[in-house]
């Protein structure tokens, strides 16, 4: 088990300001009036946030990085800006990151999360802020802490988890419990009812990143602990908003259970919990069983194989669909705790149809929520609104002004306060 607190909990104190090259650079930065920004993975989630960033005065150079430049060119080709420029770059190659990354003020790296330790190492060498849609991590354990202390003595912020889910999500819980006396839960709840004509088995967001998910012991937050159940062990029907309605939802290991008892210490209980189709998950579960879902390579007739990277490349990639889903995209998060003397449950959320995402920026509506929320963390950033250094969690920006961001790229949120 993982104790609460422990030196991760020190991210929501003050920290002290970098010394040397960080104290230089960071005066430096903020007498920029523009910055120079890296786009380092230009998937379907990274697109949406450069298409948001596209837009920023305050952007002087946007690169968009990547091995496949398809995306990437199709996205320069569309919103015309003299600012926009397409590089091809492995991001498994530490030489060409660093040589990318040299001179720039931020990177948003959006590869698949385990990949994004690499990204994060050399910004810290150069003096890069970082920004990410999940945090290379399993947890915040040892490991965590090490690259926080890496980050701050490099004088950068290391932005983690600053997506839909993790990101928005953990805003909301902040929100939700402010409105609270004490808050005593927090719980995350992702549902979709996205279909494709003609696709039976595809995941609308990184098949890599799914499948890696439901392969690992899930975490829950337990009488103020971490522990861990066996992946997809624990499901439930969960009733989401109309239209999404009733689904079937699975705990995983997401950040969120970390990240929500750090920011809300009152907190006794927290989790997340994924609507995953009953059949995918089935097959997910025998793939693992199989081996099928593994991280190491193995040899295949001469070849080295990853089996987990198979399995994914045999999924549609989700920009050759995202014009044929339809459906509703929907989280939840709902905090409990007290008001008043009385139990009270504040329940927040956003609904989004994948017709609507892709008529607005051709895409699917849980990579729209994913990619907003990671622009909106970066332009936080740009804006000198995030004055912590090392890694920062979303619980720690300023939750107005992320809301607000929110709203004026078309995210409503709603809001339910009931006794129970």
């Amino acid at each position: 088990m993982e104790e609460r607190g422990g030196p991760a909990a020190a991210l929501l104190h003050a920290q002290e300001d970098a010394q040397g090259i960080g104290e230089q650079r960071e005066i430096t930065f903020r007498r920029r009036r523009t910055v120079n920004v890296v786009q380092l993975g230009c998937g379907i989630c990274g697109l949406v946030c450069a298409e948001h960033l596209a837009k920023s005065p305050k952007i002087k150079e946007l690169i968009l990085a990547d091995a496949r430049l398809d995306g990437a060119n199709a996205l320069a080709s569309r919103v015309k800006s003299d600012t926009v420029v397409v590089r091809k770059v492995d991001g498994t190659d530490p030489d060409a990151v660093k040589k990318l990354l040299e001179g720039k003020d931020v990177v948003v790296a959006t590869m698949p999360w385990r990949l994004n330790r690499l990204v994060m190492e050399i910004a810290a060498k150069v003096g890069t802020d970082y920004v990410d849609f999940g945090m290379p991590f399993d947890s915040t354990g040892p490991e965590f802490d090490q690259y926080s202390e890496m980050c701050q003595n490099a004088g950068i912020a290391a932005l983690v988890g600053m997506g839909e889910e993790p990101g928005m999500s953990d805003v909301l819980a902040m929100h939700g419990a402010t409105k609270l006396d004490r808050a005593d839960e927090a719980h995350i709840y992702d549902g979709d009812t996205a279909s494709v004509d003609g696709l039976e088995f595809f995941s609308s967001w990184s098949p890599v990143d799914l499948l890696d998910e439901t392969s690992v012991p899930a975490a829950v937050f337990r009488n103020g602990k971490i522990e861990f159940i066996p992946p997809l062990s624990a499901r439930q029907i969960y009733d989401f908003p109309a239209p999404v309605g009733p689904l079937p939802v699975y705990k995983t290991n997401h950040d969120e259970t970390y990240f929500m008892p750090l920011g809300v210490k009152t907190l006794k209980q927290a989790s997340f919990n994924i609507g995953i189709d009953d059949n995918f998950a089935n097959a997910a579960t025998l793939f693992r069983k199989w081996g099928l879902l593994g991280k190491d390579p193995i040899d295949v007739r001469g070849v080295r194989v990853v089996p987990l990277h198979v399995v994914a490349a045999l999924l549609p990639r989700p920009e050759s669909f995202s014009g044929k889903m339809k459906g509703h995209t929907c989280f939840v998060v709902e905090v409990i705790g007290e008001k008043a003397g009385k139990k009270t449950r504040v329940k927040l959320w956003t609904m989004m149809s994948h017709d609507e995402a892709y008529r607005t920026f051709r895409t699917n509506a849980g990579t729209y929520l994913v990619g907003t929320g990671g622009a909106v963390a970066t332009e936080m950033l740009i804006d000198d609104e995030v004055k912590e250094k090392g890694i920062v969690i979303p619980e720690q920006l300023p939750v107005e002004s992320f809301m607000r961001r929110l709203r004026e790229k078309n995210v409503e949120i709603k809001e339910e306060i009931t006794s129970i």
